[in-house]
C-alpha cells in the first residue's frame, strides 16, 4: 500500500504537473513512488503555456522508444546473420516444445507467422513433403468459413480441397480470432517427434549442466 503523502507534497506534485513535468521528473523532486504520484496527477490539466513543453517530452519518449527498437533490430540482425540449419533446427525444437503436441507430431495455433515458420521448416529442414502434411482448421460460427480456408491455404501452401477438416464451434470470436486456429500434423510423424524431443532434451541437459 502506498504511504500517505503530506498535503504540501501533494500540492507540489499537482503544481509541477500543471507545468508539464513528467512522472520521472516529479519523482526526483518529491521522492515519492510512481503509484502515489500517478494517483495525484490523474485528472490534473497541463496549463496552456506549458502544453508545448509537455507534448515535446511525450514526442521525445516516442522517439527514444523508436530508436531503441531500431537498435534492437540491428543487434538482432547481427546476431542472426548467416543462421545455420543446425541453429534453425534447435529453434524449431524450442518452438515445438512450447506449442506442439506431445503424443503425436502436431501443432495448433492462431498465429499465422508461427504456422508459416512451422510448415517451411518441416519442408526445408526435415524434407517433409506437402503430401505428408495434414492441415485442418477450427473456427467459430460467426467467422466466414471460405475466408478462413483461403487464409490458411495461403499460409500453409495447402489447397482448400486438401484440408482434412473444418471444425466449426459454437460461439462468437470475431475480432479476437480473425481466422480461427490452424492445426498441422505430419503423416507418420512419430520418428520426427522422437528426434525433435531428443534435440530438446539435449539442449535442456546442456543448459542445466554445471
Amino acid at each position: 500500500m502506498s504511504r500517505l503523502l503530506p498535503k504540501v507534497t501533494i500540492n507540489k506534485i499537482k503544481s509541477l504537473r500543471r507545468k508539464g513535468w513528467s512522472l520521472p521528473e516529479i519523482k526526483k523532486v518529491v521522492k515519492a513512488g510512481y503509484g502515489s504520484i500517478f494517483r495525484h496527477v490523474h485528472g490534473v490539466e497541463i496549463l496552456p503555456e506549458y502544453r508545448s513543453i509537455w507534448f515535446g517530452k511525450r514526442g521525445g519518449s516516442i522517439k527514444r522508444k523508436k530508436l531503441a527498437e531500431i537498435e534492437a533490430q540491428h543487434k538482432a540482425q547481427r546476431l542472426i546473420a548467416n543462421l545455420t540449419n543446425r541453429e534453425k533446427i534447435i529453434f524449431f525444437s524450442a518452438l515445438y516444445w512450447g506449442e506442439g503436441s506431445k503424443g503425436s507430431f502436431g501443432l495448433s495455433n492462431t498465429d499465422p507467422e508461427l504456422i508459416s515458420v512451422l510448415v517451411k521448416s518441416l519442408k526445408k529442414l526435415f524434407r517433409i513433403s506437402q503430401e505428408d502434411l495434414r492441415v485442418s482448421i477450427r473456427i467459430y460460427e460467426d467467422l466466414d468459413r471460405n475466408k478462413c480456408l483461403q487464409f490458411w491455404s495461403k499460409i500453409t501452401g495447402t489447397s482448400v480441397n486438401d484440408f482434412v477438416s473444418v471444425n466449426v464451434l459454437k460461439g462468437k470470436k470475431k475480432g479476437k480470432l480473425l481466422y480461427g486456429m490452424c492445426r498441422i500434423r505430419v503423416r507418420k510423424g512419430g520418428n520426427l517427434l522422437k528426434y525433435i524431443t531428443a534435440i530438446k532434451n539435449e539442449v535442456v541437459r546442456s543448459i542445466k549442466s554445471p
